[in-house]
């Protein structure tokens, strides 16, 4: 991307999961750097998931680093993560269905509404200057730059699925991320609808200049949208480099692609 010097910002070493007796990730290792829409592909149980989920702290490794600008945050809370910039979107929309749009998206900025107890509760103060700048920020940005603004008000539950994704979007760019993660934010989507969030994620990738690390099993939209692209199988990585790289690759083509070359 244009003006984004191309330094590593996140930095996997070693990196091994298992559940019991099953290694769900084996000795990762992955240098990704800032500015780039890095796509992690592979068959299903091939680890994408739970190396998402390790970088955003909701699993803990057994052994392995993860640096992300330059600090280890092995012993980071998901919480904490988000805090310095980890944003997250989830395969399985997690939203609160009955609150409204702009209520969840609000949600993304609570790491960054200051005030103490008192003022919090009994929303006064600081806490409620805060909170009412927070929804303005969203309000004429967020929902504006996704669309959002007509159905602001409408509980979430009420939305296609679509739109639903697109909340979840929202509420991970109310973290404010230096790094956005998506799990397959196009699952479940019509192709108009897959088109629209492939829009928005260029949108976020040049005009926010966020660097994005998303699963995705649509080849044609990993070719796309990716400058690099991390193919996993059985939690080992099998290679890494642009696609036309990896397509090229025996391995990745009996692992994931087949063995016939369908372009």
């Amino acid at each position: 991307m244009a003006g984004i010097d191309k330094q590593v910002i996140l930095k996997i070493n070693n990196l091994k999961l298992a559940f019991g007796g099953v290694q769900a990730l084996n000795g990762i290792n992955l240098s990704i750097n800032q500015g780039d829409i890095f796509a992690i592909i592979g068959p299903n149980g091939a680890g994408k998931t739970s190396l998402l989920n390790c970088i955003s702290g909701v699993y803990m490794p057994q052994q392995g680093d993860i640096t992300f600008n330059s600090q280890n945050i092995n012993k980071l809370s998901p919480n904490q993560r988000a805090r310095i910039g980890l944003g997250r979107t989830f395969q399985h929309v997690e939203l609160f269905r009955g609150m409204t749009v702009l209520d969840n998206i609000k949600l993304g900025r609570h790491n960054h509404i200051g005030g103490n107890f008192f003022s919090a509760v009994f929303r006064c103060g600081r806490s409620l200057a805060e909170e009412m700048r927070c929804r303005r920020e969203i309000e004429e940005k967020i929902l504006d730059f996704l669309d959002l603004s007509s159905v602001r008000l409408k509980p979430v539950g009420l939305l296609p699925q679509g739109l639903q994704k697109r909340v979840d979007l929202g509420r991970a760019l109310a973290i404010e991320p230096k790094i956005l993660l998506m799990d397959e934010p196009m699952a479940g989507m019509s192709v108009e609808e897959k088109e629209d969030m492939a829009s928005f994620m260029m949108d976020v990738h040049r005009d926010i200049g966020t660097t994005i690390i998303w699963i995705e099993h649509d080849l044609k939209t990993v070719m796309d949208l990716s400058n690099q692209v991390c193919v996993l199988n059985f939690g080992k990585k099998i290679t890494e480099g642009s696609f036309n790289e990896i397509r090229s690759n025996q391995e990745v083509m009996e692992a994931y692609l087949g063995l016939e070359d369908n372009e």
